[in-house]
């Protein structure tokens, strides 16, 4: 009799990122809730958000009353993709600036926590640097 073949290995989870160790599901969503930096007010619920890479310029962050004179921006890569603005709890959008609209917290004003282009109705960007995660 010959011993039993070893049980075939589970397929590959998705290659994590640094930024998003512990965050990502198998189906490339978010596990946690996103919340607000500075105030914990929630964004995203678990599962509203796709994984996404994608190197965007974001002003730098700063409650939207100070946004007054120019600052510095940071090139961030890893966001959560909302597919419409009602993937969202609690987010609100700047003027435009060019065809751009940057996303920040509802409540507190802080950000930009995201950005969304105008050409493109299907996607909203929330950089995960930007936000909290329970």
């Amino acid at each position: 009799m010959e011993p039993a073949a070893p049980p075939p290995s589970p397929p590959p989870a998705p290659a994590a990122a640094p930024g998003s160790a512990g965050l990502v599901c198998a189906q490339g969503r978010n596990l946690r809730a996103v919340l607000c930096q500075r105030c914990g007010s929630r964004v995203l619920l678990p599962g509203a958000a796709t994984f996404a890479r994608r190197e965007l310029l974001l002003p730098a962050m700063r409650k939207k009353a100070a946004a007054t004179a120019g600052g510095g921006g940071d090139v961030l890569r890893e966001h959560w993709l909302g597919r419409d603005m009602f993937s969202f709890e609690n987010v609100g959008f700047t003027r435009d600036v060019g065809n751009v609209k940057f996303l920040v917290c509802a409540d507190c004003e802080a950000g930009p926590i995201g950005w969304h282009c105008l050409d493109d109705k299907d996607s909203f960007y929330v950089a995960l640097e930007r936000v909290a995660h329970e």
